[in-house]
C-alpha cells in the first residue's frame, strides 16, 4: 500500500494545527477506525466504503510516530467480505457521529469474492506528515 502522506481530511488539519498551536484542540474519541473503500474520497468528502456480508471497520492500533510517520502495529482483517474492489482506506474516530481524519489509496486495487478475507499486515498502512 502506499503511503498515507499528506493525506489528511480538512477536519484531520484543522484539529493537529489546533493541537500544535495550543488552540484547544478536539481530539479524536478511539479507537480509530479502518475502513475500506471502493471509491476513493478527498480532502472535503468521504469515499464509497465498503458494504454488505460481514464487513465492519476495524480498530486502528499504531506505532509512536518516528520521523513525522507511523504505521500500523497490528494486523487489520476483514472477515467474511462481500464481493468487493477495495481501492483506497479512510480512517475514522468512533464518535457518536464519527469524523473522517485521514484517506488515501491502495497501490494497487484489490479485488476479493463473497467471503473472502481482506488484510492489511502490520506495517502495511503507513501515515505521514512532511
Amino acid at each position: 500500500m502506499n503511503p498515507i502522506s499528506d493525506n489528511l481530511s480538512n477536519t484531520g488539519e484543522n484539529r493537529a494545527l489546533d493541537f500544535l498551536f495550543g488552540n484547544s484542540p478536539t481530539a479524536p474519541t478511539t479507537p480509530l477506525k479502518v475502513a475500506l473503500v471502493t471509491a476513493n474520497g478527498s480532502d472535503t468528502a468521504a469515499g464509497t466504503e465498503v458494504a454488505g456480508g460481514g464487513y465492519a471497520r476495524q480498530s486502528l492500533s499504531a506505532a509512536a510516530a518516528v520521523s513525522g510517520a507511523t504505521s500500523n502495529s497490528a494486523d487489520l482483517v476483514y472477515t467474511n467480505m462481500p464481493a468487493a474492489t477495495v481501492v483506497g482506506v479512510e480512517i475514522w474516530d468512533s464518535a457518536g457521529t464519527p469524523v473522517r481524519l485521514w484517506y488515501g489509496a491502495l497501490t494497487a486495487s484489490r479485488t476479493v469474492a463473497a467471503g473472502d478475507e481482506f488484510r492489511l499486515v502490520a506495517g502495511a498502512l503507513t501515515m505521514s506528515i512532511s
